[in-house]
């Protein structure tokens, strides 16, 4: 319909199913909560919870191997608990998992904690190598992450996107 725009989630929903992004393993978060819903909601996709981050890639990884591309959802501060599971898994072995994080940390943040995982999250991923996006406005969301899912599985490796509260609303306190 002309005119009509859709949301950061609905793009990103609608990528992945172009994409044949089936399996979205994560743990949750308040911001990610409408493309959850939405992912959930959709038969197309199978989604459910894990406990941990660690848990979520190497379930990812493991449905590489057997077929199934996936995307991997989570909050900044879980991404710390990454760095060393994503240098001995997905990078090495040249596995193209996704990565979606909820950025948190920056404008206006309480949590010392969450500040100092994204002033250190960018730094880890460029150490490892790893294609990272931040996406911010939602005209850019389908470009990127279209490119990215392609690249990721043109070069078998893996690939993050971060998600800006200018892009979210972020969490609201």
């Amino acid at each position: 319909m002309a005119g009509e725009t859709r949301a950061w989630f609905e793009i990103t929903r609608d990528v992945l199913r172009a994409h044949n992004v089936r399996l979205i393993p994560y743990v949750p978060d308040n911001v990610l909560r409408p493309l959850i819903a939405l992912l959930e909601a959709d038969p197309f996709f199978t989604v459910f919870t894990c406990t941990r981050e660690e848990e979520a890639v190497g379930i990812a990884c493991g449905a590489w191997m057997a077929g199934t591309h996936a995307m991997v959802l989570m909050q900044t501060s879980g991404f710390a608990t990454l760095p060393n599971v994503l240098a001995s898994l997905p990078v090495p072995f040249q596995i193209p998992i996704l990565l979606m994080v909820s950025e948190r940390g920056t404008l206006g943040e309480f949590n010392i904690g969450q500040t100092l995982v994204a002033r250190t999250m960018r730094p880890a991923l460029d150490s490892l190598a790893m294609e990272h996006h931040t996406l911010s406005r939602v005209d850019e969301v389908e470009f990127i992450i279209e490119r990215s899912i392609r690249q990721a599985v043109a070069t078998h490796q893996p690939a993050t996107f971060i998600l800006s509260p200018l892009l979210t609303g972020g969490k609201v306190f």
